[in-house]
C-alpha cells in the first residue's frame, strides 16, 4: 500500500482544490431556484466518475433531482460494494452568521469552511479519491464499487426509495458504505453499527370557527390551546417515559456485547451538558444519557403555534392549535403500529367542542448491524490503518431513513464511516470540515477497499 500512500500525499492539495470545486456549487435541493444548480452538481460528480473509467449516468425519476450512479469495471469474484452518498445541501440561512460566504470555501484553522463540506460533499468524495488512487496506481479495484449519490437527502430520498422499490436489483451489493456521520470525539474515530429510526406528526386542535374574545367566551368553550398543552403533556411521564400504548412492546435490547462497548466510550457527561448549555440530565430512568441518546425511543415536540404571537397582550380564545411531534425508534419498532397507538389515545383524550386531526409524516424503521459482521471487522482494520487508533462502536441517535431502507430492501450489511465531528455545524452557518480528517478519510476508504476484498464470499 506503500504507492498509493504516497499517491494520496503528492495529490492532497488536489483533492482540496477539487472538493472546494464541489462546494462552489450551491446545490440546495430545498429550494426550486437552485434546481439548476442541483443539476450542475449531478453533472459534476458524473463527470468525475466518467474520467475514472467508470460507467456513469444519471437516473432521472419523476420530477426529483437526478441520482449519480455510476459502477467500477467488473473484478470477478470479488465483493461488490455499495458506496452511498448525496451532492445537495441544506440552504445556508441565516447568512448573516457566516463569516465568509457558505459557497465560497474557505479554510481557517486547518478547517474547510462551506456549505457541504462535511455534509456531504466532502465526506462522499474521499471514496472517489480512493477508488481514483487505485486505479492510478494499480490500474485496478480490489473490489466492485458501484456508488449511488442522490441529490435529495436534504428533502426526503423520494427519487431513491422509488429507485429501490422499482429497481432494486441494480443497486445489489455484499455492504454498504456510507459517510455521513461524525467521529466519536476529536482524534477517536468511530463505527455507526446502529441508527435510531424515526416517524412524524402534526397534530392539529380546532375549536371554534373564529378568534374570539376571552371575556365573553372563557369557561364556556374548549380553547384549542388548553386542550392541547394538556394532551401533549400526557404523552410523556414525569420521568420521561412514553407513555403510548404499546410503545416500549417491541424493542429489541442491546447484546451484552453491545453494553461492553458502551461502557468503554470515553463520554465525559458533565461537559456533554455544559455544551449545550444546560446544568444536568433528564430522560428516561434506568438508562444512562448515552443509552438514552442512542439505544432508547423518544418522543419530543419539536413545535407548538397557537393564537396571538405579536408584542403585547391579545385576550382571544384562539381558534386552533398545533403541536409537530416526531419519536426517535430502535430497531422492531413499529412506525405504523406507533401511529395508530397514538391515535386512539389522542382521540380518547380529546375534549368536548374540539375537532382532531394527527397527520402522519415520513417515517423509517431504526437499524442495527450485528458487530460480528465481517465487514465491521474490515472497516476497524482500515480505520486504525488511517488514523492510527482503533475506532470505538457506536450507535447514532439520528435518522438516516434511506439507509434503513436499503439494508431491508438490500439484505446487505450497512458500514457506516464518518470523518468528520460533532462541532462541524452541520445544517447550521459556519459547516465545516477538518482537512486532516478529510485526508484521513481518504487514506482509511483506500485501505477499504483492499479489507473488503479479503472477505471470503463463500464463508
Amino acid at each position: 500500500m506503500s504507492s498509493i500512500a504516497e499517491y494520496l500525499e503528492e495529490n492532497a492539495k488536489r483533492f482540496e482544490s477539487e472538493l472546494c470545486e464541489l462546494l462552489r456549487i450551491p446545490s440546495v435541493s430545498a429550494e426550486s431556484a437552485h434546481k439548476g444548480d442541483v443539476a450542475q452538481a449531478a453533472d459534476w460528480m458524473k463527470n468525475r466518475f466518467e474520467s475514472l473509467g467508470f460507467e456513469a449516468e444519471l437516473l432521472q425519476v419523476g420530477e426529483g433531482h437526478p441520482i449519480v450512479y455510476a459502477e467500477s469495471p467488473p473484478v470477478e469474484g470479488a465483493p461488490t460494494v455499495l458506496v452511498y452518498g448525496h451532492y445537495d445541501v441544506q440552504p445556508p440561512d441565516p447568512l448573516d452568521l457566516w463569516i465568509s460566504p457558505p459557497f465560497e470555501p474557505t479554510v481557517r484553522n486547518g478547517s474547510l469552511f462551506a456549505r457541504g463540506a462535511t455534509d456531504d460533499k466532502g465526506q462522499m468524495l474521499t471514496h472517489f479519491f480512493s477508488a481514483q488512487a487505485w486505479l492510478e496506481v494499480r490500474d485496478r479495484l480490489p473490489v466492485n464499487l458501484k456508488y449511488v449519490i442522490e441529490g435529495e437527502e436534504e428533502v426526503g430520498s423520494g427519487s431513491l426509495e422509488t429507485l429501490l422499490e422499482e429497481s432494486p436489483e441494480r443497486l445489489e451489493c455484499d455492504c454498504i458504505v456510507v459517510s455521513d456521520t461524525s467521529q466519536f470525539a476529536p482524534g477517536q474515530p468511530s463505527i455507526t453499527y446502529g441508527l435510531r429510526g424515526i416517524v412524524a406528526f402534526e397534530l392539529k386542535l380546532t375549536g371554534p370557527n373564529t378568534d374570539l374574545h376571552s371575556g365573553t367566551f372563557g369557561g364556556a368553550v374548549t380553547n384549542p390551546a388548553n386542550a392541547l398543552a394538556k394532551m401533549i403533556a400526557s404523552l410523556a411521564d414525569e420521568g420521561g417515559r412514553v407513555t403510548i400504548p404499546g410503545f416500549y412492546d417491541d424493542i429489541l435490547p442491546m447484546s451484552e456485547a453491545e453494553q461492553n462497548q458502551l461502557a468503554l466510550l470515553p463520554f465525559e457527561e458533565k461537559q456533554f451538558f455544559a455544551s449545550v448549555g444546560v446544568e444536568d440530565a433528564f430522560g428516561e430512568s434506568g438508562f444512562t444519557t448515552l443509552e438514552r441518546r442512542t439505544s432508547r425511543p423518544t418522543l419530543d415536540i419539536n413545535g407548538i403555534t397557537s393564537g396571538y404571537q405579536g408584542e403585547g397582550t391579545k385576550t382571544i380564545i384562539p381558534s386552533w392549535a398545533s403541536a409537530k411531534i416526531t419519536c426517535r425508534l430502535v430497531p422492531e419498532q413499529d412506525p405504523v403500529k406507533i401511529g395508530e397507538a397514538l391515535q386512539e389515545m389522542l382521540d380518547e383524550a380529546c375534549p368536548p367542542g374540539i375537532k382532531l386531526e394527527l397527520d402522519r409524516g415520513h417515517a423509517s424503521q431504526g437499524v442495527v448491524v450485528p458487530l460480528e459482521s465481517p465487514y465491521i471487522e474490515a472497516a476497524a482494520s482500515a480505520i486504525e490503518y488511517a488514523f492510527g487508533r482503533s475506532p470505538v462502536f457506536t450507535r447514532e441517535g439520528g435518522s438516516i431513513p434511506i439507509i434503513a431502507a436499503m439494508h431491508r430492501k438490500l439484505g446487505a450489511d450497512v458500514l457506516l464511516v464518518g470523518w468528520g465531528q460533532n462541532d462541524d455545524n452541520l445544517h447550521a452557518p459556519n459547516e465545516k470540515f477538518n482537512l486532516v480528517d478529510f485526508h484521513r478519510g481518504i487514506k482509511a476508504s483506500a485501505r477499504l477497499w483492499r479489507e473488503l476484498s479479503k472477505i471470503d464470499l463463500e464463508g
